[in-house]
Formats: C-alpha cells, structure tokens, sequence
C-alpha cells in the first residue's frame, strides 16, 4: 500500500510538471521589457497544496530546468530568477495551507506568497537584471524598480491566487476521479458549496480586475 501510494505521488508530480512546462510553451503573454506572465506557477501552487512545500519546490526546479534547455533564451539567469519567482509565491502559500487545509487558509497563503514574491522579485531584479540587460546600469534598473517591476510582479501574483482558486478543484477532482488521490474528507456539501461560491465570486473578481490593469497596463485600454 505504501509502494502504491508513493507511486500515485510521483505519477502525480510528474503529470503537474508536464502540465506546468506545457504552460509555459504555450502560454507566455509579453508584458513590458523582457517581462512575461507563464501561468506555470498556478500549477505548481496547485501541486504545493495537494503534496506538499517540497513537491513545489522539487516541480518549480524541474520545469525551470527544463525550460532553460528547451524555449528560455535566459539561460542560466532566467533559470534562477523562475526558480526564485515561483518558490517564493507557492512554497509559502502550501506551508500555510499544509497547517490547516482550509480555504481560509489557502487564500491566506496565495496573499503571503504573493507578498514575498513581490518583495524577493523587486530585489532580484535589482541584482540580477544589469546582468542580462547588459546596456542598462544597476542605477537604471533602481529607477525602474517602482513604475515597472513592482506593478508587473504585483500584476503576476494577483493572476496566479486567481487562477489557482478557480483551478484547485477541477484538477484536484479529475485527480481523484483517476484513484492519484484519496477521496475528499472535508467539511458537509452544504458548507462546500457556500465556500465554493464565495471562492468562485472573489477568484472571477480578482482575475477580471487583474485582466483590465494589465490592458491599462500595456496600453491596449
């Protein structure tokens, strides 16, 4: 039995990395500079909450790996700040979760994560982006820091806790549809459908509004 489950686990995580590579193959929506959202993260916060910090962490290094072998032109640098990027948004967000394995929770987690990610990128980029801009100075990147970095990372973050609310179930559900997970043990269908609602409504506010700012954002509104 326990062969058998840590059989589903790695079946799992591999099929979340599949998943989240694919992702960012597909899905890479220019934003300002070099700056692109990849909905990989979502995924990979997805993995967090069902597996675990260290399955996050282990997914985020695996597809950054592989996606610098394949599509990244970033190489080495684009490699660590996706790590860096991604551990810091769902590595906190699937701690806080793994404590208590409720929406309130989950949500609280996306929101921690989604601050550290912001505060560590904003860092980061000062570090690391003269590096591979090679024609701007560590001075130039400081005066971009505020008009440009932050409003992208926070841009990035809100549409990852959206994403990830509306897509936690229909994955976690075809999950347990397939036997890779065990049947749910949470609280009555009445209480469910009350907070699958209220998540519903907060997770299509929070993605449209991030829609709109980042149309404003790239001038397309």
């Amino acid at each position: 039995m326990e062969r058998s489950n840590q059989t589903k686990r790695l079946v799992t995580l591999a099929m979340m990395s599949a998943m989240a590579f694919v992702l960012v193959a597909t899905v890479r929506i220019p934003i300002v500079l070099f700056l692109k959202y990849e909905p990989k993260d979502v995924i990979i916060t997805i993995g967090g909450f069902m597996m675990g910090p260290m399955a996050a962490a282990a997914m985020s290094l695996v597809v950054s790996f592989v996606e610098m072998f394949t599509i990244s032109d970033t190489g080495i640098i684009g490699c660590i700040m996706n790590i860096l990027s991604t551990c810091t948004f769902a590595c906190p967000a699937a701690i806080l979760y793994k404590r208590n394995k409720t929406i309130r929770h989950a949500i609280a987690g996306l929101v921690l994560g989604a601050v550290l990610m912001t505060g560590t990128m904003l860092l980061w980029n000062y570090l690391i982006t003269p590096l591979y801009m090679t024609d701007t100075t560590r001075e130039m990147i400081a005066g971009m820091l505020v008009p440009v970095f932050l409003p992208f990372n926070l841009l990035k973050a809100g549409l990852n806790m959206a994403l990830t609310l509306l897509l936690y179930k229909p994955i976690i559900t075809a999950l347990r549809r397939a036997s890779l997970l065990p049947p749910s043990q949470g609280s009555s269908d009445g209480q469910k459908r009350k907070m699958s609602g209220s998540v519903l409504l907060f997770s299509l506010l929070l993605f449209a509004t991030c829609v709109l700012l980042v149309l404003v954002y790239t001038g397309k509104i």
